[in-house]
């Protein structure tokens, strides 16, 4: 039964209580505490409001409802699997995905709603030269297959943000607001987004992210500061910024997770652990060394702002830390006797009082080893023991200097010189991934440059023996042997053997990665491959009959999947269209030369061969059923064959009349 609750003695405001429910599902059409019932009936369907004139408060450009109506527009691709492309196909969970990003991000919405824990983007930043995207990029499919080569080209061109147009700003949030839109429909309800970007686009950014994710949700503008100086006629630039947004503020509070490791600390912590296996519990000697330690640290060095830690007991390194009352006044602090273990007498006590009330104190030193620290005798006030390992992790600083120079010097180790400019730095990014993840937790980068989003997973997930996972997706844009900062990036894939583009060089730098860290620790555990797919048309053809020749148009849709595609090619749009996660455990066993595939541990089987006789049907339906005995499903097994596979009905009927009275009723053709 419901409960009714009654507040102030008045009736429950329903109407209330569904516009709150309006404004969580989208934000987006609220300006000012109203409803703009313009922009909800777009979203919920209606594209017949598409006219540009006058909008509510809030950020408003050309092609802003054309650039709503986008992200809701469904994708007519699919992801083709490339195992000869991948990185230990059979086994890792991590994903590559080549292909522009919104259809992608379209593309994966069913399988991966609300299950991305956190989203890193590091999108153009609106500079010269630096946002190449073909024109009407975002329109659809067609005009990506041109610009890949899937396709006849027919003349598209590619454009830059030059001012030609005198709509520099308008084209990069038309390009933006769809992808951020279906970006938010993917994290958990406790997940968060973190968008890199600087000053030539952070105010339309903020607003855009303002009006998607809900001005409640903003959680920080992260000041980066990448360099101690720069150049510049006026002001010199050595910041960059880093928007972060919560998809639901309060649950990311409750979700516990929001915190990263101090600098240094596990340097002071593995240096003090080498001392206590050479001292053991003499924590006098410890300490002495621990002091002579810090002492030849210079002060520029992380290490030396824990040298405050320096005593030591059974638990570990800890200082002791005042725990007397704050000075606000208050004459109610508690004020009880707290006995020196070896005098026997009272201690002296703070003028504020104890921080901590009678219960807490005596819980305190019932510990082994206690938790507070004493003096010589009662005429030192006690402190309590902080320890180390206990106060390792902080809030993150809005406010951080990390030089970005030394990531391109560690891609260039991996790649070579001036193979990719200006790349991410990991150990920032994994400070991030680690401030709100835990093992298991997926992080999704869909303008992935780079790869310094998966580089940092792989390091994290090494240092700490956990298990995230990453899901890329990556244009494949050209590049350019002529242009400069292009060119070694060129000369790389020309020497590699592979197509001249950054996706190539990009899956190329993650490879690297992993290899590198196996060759630190060959026994590592670490998953370090990657599944490739490519965008690219459905594997089912459109229907797109010939009016004059009905009769021909209907004879040539006979066989409506696309000519050439494997039977890999049409199991994994399968698993898209019905939400299976691409990384699920996949097996294959051959019956008759027929394969046969079992998704997820027998919760889905398809035979997608593309001939199925009378004398097969049989055999074909028993593997199935026998493998289904074997693997014991968690839930409901469905089945899954190409129509015009089968000989004639009668195959068809006696298949689905074997598997449904043996219990498998979903048996479908595709």
């Amino acid at each position: 039964m419901d409960q009714v609750k009654l507040e102030d003695g008045q009736s429950l405001d329903l109407v209330s209580e569904n516009i709150e429910k309006l404004k969580e599902l989208f934000p987006e059409a609220f300006s000012e505490g109203r409803v703009n019932f313009e922009t909800l009936r777009q979203l919920l369907g209606d594209y017949t409001v598409l006219d540009e004139g006058e909008e509510k408060y809030g950020l408003n450009w050309h092609g802003k409802k054309k650039a709503r109506q986008i992200a809701l527009t469904p994708s007519a691709g699919t992801l083709l699997p490339c195992p000869e492309e991948s990185v230990e196909w059979d086994e890792t969970k991590n994903l590559f995905i080549e292909g522009d990003n919104l259809e992608v991000l379209k593309l994966i919405q069913k399988g991966y709603a609300n299950k991305i824990k956190m989203i890193y983007i590091d999108p153009p930043y609106n500079k010269e030269k630096d946002f190449i995207y073909p024109d009407r990029f975002q329109d659809d499919l067609t005009t990506y297959l041109r610009y890949t080569g899937q396709v006849d080209d027919e003349g598209l061109k590619v454009s830059s943000n030059t001012e030609v147009s005198g709509r520099k700003h308008t084209q990069w949030l038309n390009m933006m607001y769809p992808r951020l839109k279906l970006a938010k429909s993917l994290l958990k309800k406790d997940g968060a987004i973190f968008v890199s970007i600087d000053d030539n686009e952070v105010v339309g950014l903020r607003a855009i992210c303002d009006e998607i994710f809900g001005e409640e949700n903003f959680v920080a503008q992260i000041v980066w500061q990448k360099s101690k100086k720069g150049d510049s006629k006026l002001v010199a630039i050595v910041h960059e910024y880093i928007l972060c947004y919560a998809k639901d503020k309060s649950q990311a509070i409750e979700s516990g997770v929001w915190r990263t490791r101090k600098d240094g600390v596990d340097e002071v912590l593995e240096k003090y652990q080498s001392l206590r296996e050479k001292y053991k519990d003499d924590h006098l000697k410890i300490r002495g060394e621990m002091m002579t330690w810090y002492r030849s640290l210079k002060d520029s060095d992380p290490r030396k702002n824990h040298k405050h830690y320096n005593w030591s007991d059974d638990r570990g390194l800890y200082f002791p830390d005042n725990f007397a009352g704050p000075d606000d006044g208050r004459e109610s602090r508690p004020r009880h006797n707290i006995i020196h273990p070896i005098t026997g007498k009272p201690c002296k006590k703070p003028s504020t009082g104890w921080r901590w009330d009678e219960t807490k104190t005596e819980w305190a030193l019932s510990q082994e080893p206690p938790r507070i620290h004493f003096g010589e005798d009662e005429k030192t006030i006690p402190n309590r023991k902080s320890y180390l390992k206990e106060t390792a992790l902080e809030p993150f600083s809005s406010n951080f200097y990390q030089d970005g120079r030394t990531a391109t010097l560690q891609v260039e180790r991996l790649l070579g010189e001036g193979v990719f400019q200006f790349p991410k730095n990991t150990s920032v990014l994994a400070k991030l991934i680690n401030l709100v993840t835990k093992d298991d937790d997926v992080i999704l980068d869909f303008f992935a440059g780079s790869g310094s989003t998966a580089h940092a997973c792989l390091e994290l997930n090494h240092e700490e023996e956990s298990s995230r996972r990453f899901i890329l997706v990556q244009l494949p844009e050209p590049l350019d042997g002529s242009k400069k900062e292009q060119k070694a990036a060129y000369q790389y894939c020309v020497d590699s053997g592979v197509p001249v583009n950054i996706a190539e060089v990009s899956k190329a730098r993650i490879k690297k990665a992993g290899e590198e860290i196996r060759e630190r620790n060959p026994s590592t555990q670490l998953d370090s491959g990657f599944k490739v797919f490519k965008l690219s048309s459905s594997n089912v053809q459109a229907w797109s009959p010939d009016l004059a020749d009905l009769e021909s148009s209907l004879l040539s849709y006979e066989e409506h999947l696309v000519k050439g595609r494997t039977e890999q090619d049409i199991l994994y749009e399968l698993l898209l269209k019905r939400g299976v996660d691409l990384a699920v455990p996949i097996e294959s066993r051959e019956v008759g030369g027929k394969n046969i595939y079992s998704v997820g541990f027998g919760v889905l089987f398809a035979c997608l061969d593309e001939s199925i006789n009378r004398d097969q049907v049989e055999d074909i339906a028993q593997e199935i059923l026998g493998w289904q005995a074997e693997l014991s499903p968690s839930s409901e097994t469905h089945v899954f064959f190409r129509d015009s596979a089968f000989e004639d009905d009668v195959s068809k009927t006696n298949m689905a009349a074997i598997l449904e009275q043996n219990g498998i009723s979903h048996v479908r053709s595709l």
